[in-house]
């Protein structure tokens, strides 16, 4: 597996050297958009992942809150799990049900309960958020190249894609947090999108997501990180829950929310995913005066 790993990376080195000097000579633009799926092009309000979560946790009689599962979307799964159990009332739940302290085995047992258990939602919740299609479709007329990061595994990706794809979104490329070594915040889902998608340099990528793990995932692949707060897990309102909220607690939380996703490294906190071609206009013309997404 090293082996292979260090073929690879010197076959990306030799790749992107080989082009350096003609990309360096031409004008810098967004050549590729990396999105998150749910919460950001599926799923408005990201309800399937905290449904699995509680229903895997109560079949052990622990009731784990919506907000300590939000706390840590964005991870892959395996990682959420182990995040959620160092929570220390997570823990005093779990020792209080079981009689003991969770260890890592624990995490292995949930996890192979929790695949099947969200595999079976996905189809439920693959309805696009609205303006992602239009999004896209805008994107692409202006050769820009769409792909993906995601938290779930490839084997629930075999469910979701699909579904989507039915709905009007398929992406160019599809990378979750099983095809590479590590998930968020590392970059590696990103780097994979980049030699999928044969796009370099970095600073013309802007990956796009609702949670702080997508803000630091973009951040550390140098990236530009835009934020998304209607349909997001960080807002945690379903359209249905937004539109029945008062206006002026509609607007604390959406400040809330922005602010934590600052805090994560956000370049741009969009209030929709539609006002997304604005941003890029924006940043196509930060790279044109040298900018670029580390500054």
């Amino acid at each position: 597996m090293r082996f292979r790993e260090s073929a690879r990376a010197g076959i990306l080195a030799y790749y992107f050297e080989e082009r350096r000097a003609e990309w360096m000579n031409q004008r810098l633009e967004v050549q590729a958009v990396v999105f998150d799926w749910a919460g950001t092009v599926v799923d408005d309000g990201c309800v399937a992942p905290v449904a699995a979560f509680r229903d895997v946790f109560g079949r052990r009689g622990i009731e784990v809150a919506e907000e300590e599962i939000r706390r840590f979307m964005g991870l892959a799964k395996k990682d959420h799990l182990r995040a959620l159990l160092r929570l220390e009332a997570v823990r005093l739940r779990w020792r209080a049900a079981l009689g003991r302290e969770p260890g890592e085995a624990d995490v292995d047992d949930l996890y192979n309960e929790f695949v099947p258990i969200q595999r079976a939602v996905l189809a439920e919740h693959a309805d696009l958020i609205p303006g992602v299609e239009y999004t896209v479709l805008r994107l692409r007329e202006r050769g820009i190249r769409i792909g993906s990061t995601t938290g779930y595994t490839s084997e629930m990706m075999e469910v979701l894609v699909p579904e989507a794809a039915r709905r009007g979104f398929c992406p160019d490329a599809v990378v979750s947090s099983s095809d590479v070594p590590e998930g968020r915040p590392a970059p590696w889902m990103c780097y994979e999108n980049a030699l999928r998608l044969r796009v370099f340099p970095m600073a013309t990528m802007v990956k796009v997501g609702d949670t702080p793990g997508d803000m630091e995932e973009g951040r550390n692949a140098g990236m530009w990180s835009i934020g998304i707060l209607e349909g997001g897990s960080v807002l945690g309102l379903t359209r249905v829950q937004r539109e029945k909220l008062p206006e002026l607690e509609l607007e604390r939380r959406m400040g809330e929310a922005e602010a934590e996703l600052r805090r994560a490294g956000a370049h741009y906190v969009l209030r929709r995913i539609d006002e997304l071609q604005r941003a890029v206009d924006e940043i196509n013309q930060r790279l044109s005066q040298g900018e670029c997404p580390c500054q």
